[in-house]
């Protein structure tokens, strides 16, 4: 029993939990910046460490370094309590994705609700420190990022919905497993995937969905009054979340950690991880910023009735 434990907080605090996690998102935010440096024929992270390695990680050290400032018409508690809570959220959400085996830390009948749910938190809290900051064009940011929310949420939940209904299942562990006897639901379902994929670059804010931060507009939007130490915890959590969106995507439409026993499943996981952020940062290189008139329509217009399609396509064919 006691060997038991000790093993099980290892996998909570190193691999694969809060340290692994850590890492991976200072090492994915790198694999980001450097491939859409390569895309836009820019050099990317250059000098710190190999090849620009260490660079998220000293821009980190940076900013926890500089000086912390706090708006004086802030709200004080809500201003310096959103940036630990939005880097809580990614980390929680991460714990239910399935890493070295088809099993998740955390796996329970329900956990893909759960996950999906915290996405829609990380939202709400996006624009609750937007407000507690009390800067117009925070305001603003936030306000556009909940606006998106109200579009791009829906077919998501309704893609994400597909694999569950083929799996029978709610659990993310389950539909891995699932897949590691059928086919992988990227083969199946490619619209819920490519579906999935449009609207995580909204929940990312990412080009062209980055609007609630758009620099040209809003200064930098929601994150205007955010420095030192908050904004560092923030950067992380950005990159938290964008190891999240991967892992979901990897999870629910490649098979997860699900591959041939030449190589240990978490090296798969890996591999499909990179290839879903790889495809995150390449269609965030292809495309400009679009308005959030055209986010909406397209949302309502393109993706929603695509999603219900899709839904309807997984009832209709014997599984």
């Amino acid at each position: 029993m006691v060997q038991e434990a000790i093993i099980s907080l290892l996998q909570i605090v190193i691999f694969p939990g809060f340290l692994f996690l850590i890492l991976a998102a200072f090492f994915y935010e790198w694999v980001d910046r450097k491939f859409v440096a390569r895309l836009q024929n820019r050099y990317g992270p250059l000098h710190t460490g190999p090849r620009g390695l260490l660079q998220p990680f000293a821009d980190f050290l940076k900013l926890l370094s500089k000086e912390d400032i706090i708006p004086y018409a802030a709200d004080k508690l809500l201003f310096s309590a959103v940036p630990i809570f939005l880097l809580s959220l990614p980390l929680t959400a991460l714990f239910c994705i399935p890493i070295i085996n088809s099993t998740a830390l955390i796996s329970f009948e329900g956990d893909l609700i759960l996950v999906i749910f915290i996405t829609t938190i990380i939202v709400i809290s996006v624009f609750i420190g937007a407000w507690s900051s009390t800067n117009r064009f925070s305001t603003v940011g936030g306000m556009r990022a909940c606006l998106q929310m109200l579009g791009y949420e829906i077919p998501m939940t309704i893609a994400m919905a597909g694999p569950a209904i083929v799996a029978k299942t709610l659990s993310i562990s389950k539909i891995v497993q699932w897949q590691t006897t059928g086919l992988w639901f990227i083969l199946t379902q490619p619209l819920g995937f490519i579906i999935v994929t449009i609207c995580f670059l909204a929940e990312l804010q990412k080009i062209p969905f980055d609007i609630p931060k758009a620099e040209t507009e809003v200064v930098a939007g929601w994150l205007t009054e955010f420095s030192g130490k908050k904004l560092a915890l923030l950067r992380l959590a950005e990159d938290l979340e964008l190891v999240l969106a991967g892992s979901i995507m990897a999870s629910l439409y490649l098979g997860g950690p699900a591959g041939f026993s030449f190589m240990p499943p978490f090296v798969w996981f890996i591999i499909k991880l990179t290839v879903c952020i790889l495809i995150l940062s390449n269609l965030r290189a292809l495309f400009a910023r679009f308005r959030i008139d055209q986010l909406m329509r397209g949302v309502w217009k393109y993706l929603t009735p695509l999603a219900l399609l899709q839904i309807i396509l997984v009832e209709l064919i014997p599984w």
